[in-house]
């Protein structure tokens, strides 16, 4: 491990931090951890804070520098990365630091399926009684990871009855059933509500489409908390038009965002949240936190949280 001294005679390892500037707090949690911030050419290690930006440019700041050992992506979904990562080092990301927060959410848009409150938000008179109860539901989660851990903790308390659909057959606390894709269709036939949760990936992109949407129950509902392209967004305005399934709360959105005039903002069956799971005012915290244990983790040659599997894209 390389080592270097800034001016407060703290050792630890060299990290660059691209674009420069851009996430002050995460250079001050880096420094908390022992690391020096310095230029990519001097640098081990790259975090690459942009997550907005062209992954073109990450892979152009590699390319610059081949010395670099670990190249760290904020983002937990990394789908438009996978082309610009290599073997040659090591990669990490943000998977499974929002788990909490975007549980949370999951249960929130459940629950406000469920018991009708986006009709009653949007109500300008008294109404009609209506609603359905997560008590004692069964829930379907696609994808294993630590939304599905968090939010199966979280269903303890409701009594429901959890599966989760995912490539490794493993337990998982407070999860009943755990299948693989090859029991899908089954799942979906007999849940009340599916949640979405899992790495977008060619074989993942439209998970959701007609025919699954077809095998759902009339009463049940979709919720999104993954990648938009997870559903396909005509088949599942389609579904909503003719009340085939009891409706779909979706944080995230194909096209995304959601432009204005789209049947999903105003369908009655449809709740719509702007990709809020993780705010910056709830996920900063969380990712300054992630990047302070990796760096020193990093520094004393442990194993790094967040590893990308550059063969499975996530």
């Amino acid at each position: 491990m390389v080592k270097d001294r800034d001016n407060t005679g703290v050792s630890g390892p060299k990290c660059a931090f691209l674009p420069a500037g851009h996430r002050p707090d995460l250079e001050q949690a880096a420094r908390e951890a022992g690391a020096v911030i310095v230029e990519p050419g001097e640098a081990e290690a790259l975090i690459w804070t942009h997550s907005s930006g062209d992954p073109a440019d990450m892979r152009a700041a590699v390319d610059e520098n081949p010395h670099l050992r670990w190249v760290h992506l904020g983002p937990a979904g990394i789908e438009k990365y996978v082309p610009y990562l290599d073997a040659d080092r090591m990669w990490t990301c943000g998977k499974g630091v929002f788990a909490r927060p975007v549980a949370e959410l999951a249960l929130t848009l459940m629950l406000a399926g469920f018991r009708r409150i986006h009709r009653y938000a949007r109500a300008s008179s008294w109404g009609d009684l209506d609603g359905i109860t997560l008590f004692g539901s069964h829930v379907t989660i696609l994808g294993g990871g630590g939304i599905a851990e968090t939010l199966a903790d979280l269903l303890v308390l409701f009594e429901a009855e959890v599966t989760v659909v995912r490539n490794r057959i493993q337990p998982i606390p407070n999860v009943a059933h755990v299948v693989g894709a090859d029991g899908l269709d089954a799942e979906l036939e007999r849940a009340d509500v599916v949640v979405v949760a899992l790495a977008l990936t060619p074989a993942t992109e439209r998970i959701i489409d007609a025919d699954a949407l077809g095998r759902m129950q009339e009463h049940a509902w979709l919720v999104n908390v993954a990648r938009g392209r997870h559903v396909d967004t005509d088949a599942l305005v389609e579904a909503l038009t003719a009340r085939s399934i009891g409706g779909a709360a979706l944080d995230v959105t194909d096209p995304e965002p959601l432009p204005d005039g789209h049947p999903l903002w105003t369908m009655p069956n449809a709740l719509i949240t702007p990709h809020t799971a993780n705010p910056r005012s709830i996920g900063g915290a969380l990712v300054a936190q992630r990047l302070r244990e990796n760096v020193r983790r990093f520094g004393t040659g442990e194993a790094l949280l967040g590893p990308i599997d550059v063969t499975l894209g996530y």
